[in-house]
């Protein structure tokens, strides 16, 4: 378990948390179902392969290690009647948070990720993802992703098969983890975030993907 230096409300748990008997904090016991689930989820699912996703390979390309590396850190913030405005400022602090816990260079933090759960949105599919709209500019600038999770079922369809949901998970969360080079395709259509990503990356673009940031 980790605590924020300077803010109480931010706890975060790492799966070995909970499994403790008695809960090792308040918000493992009231929610421990939901974070087993999480976790759960994220080992069937995010870290097998899967007959539809239309490639080779796990879900997540990242879960796995993330997991192995005890990099994988879980946040609960519970409450039903966020509007797109207080979930974006619910999440911002995380941002900062992340990048001081893992910051891109330093070994082992590019295995790093923060899934925030949020139990009881399971029906606001549409202010998750509005939130996740919201926050991804200043996530991008900083070399950081933040993906929503829930199962509205999700609008955005599977990279190599359209008709495939990837982002459908059992507790509906907004997941922070660090930009890798494979990101290319969900930046491309926004200038600033392609610019983002040219500052990291610059040379180092996959193969497959360099006509995507050839300049004219």
């Amino acid at each position: 378990m980790i605590r924020h230096p300077h803010d109480d409300a931010l706890v975060l748990f790492d799966p070995v948390d909970l499994e403790q008997d008695p809960a090792p904090h308040p918000l493992v016991g009231e929610h421990r179902a939901d974070l087993l689930a999480v976790v759960a989820w994220a080992r069937a699912y995010l870290c097998r392969p899967h007959p539809d996703l239309g490639r080779v390979g796990p879900v997540c390309p990242y879960a796995q290690t993330s997991l192995d590396r005890s990099a994988f850190r879980l946040a609960v913030r519970p409450g039903g009647g966020h509007s797109v405005a207080s979930l974006s400022g619910l999440l911002a602090p995380y941002r900062d948070w992340f990048l001081d816990l893992a910051p891109r260079g330093r070994p082992g933090s590019h295995s790093a990720t923060i899934l925030v759960l949020l139990p009881g949105m399971r029906d606001a599919q549409e202010v998750i993802d509005a939130a996740q709209r919201e926050l991804k500019d200043a996530y991008v600038a900083h070399g950081l992703m933040i993906g929503e999770f829930h199962d509205g079922p999700p609008d955005k369809a599977g990279l190599w098969n359209p008709d495939f949901r990837p982002l459908r998970s059992p507790v509906p969360m907004l997941v922070i983890r660090h930009m890798v080079p494979t990101d290319l395709p969900f930046l491309i259509f926004e200038e600033a975030h392609l610019a983002a990503y040219r500052d990291l990356f610059g040379e180092q673009v996959p193969g497959h993907l360099r006509n995507l940031v050839a300049k004219p």
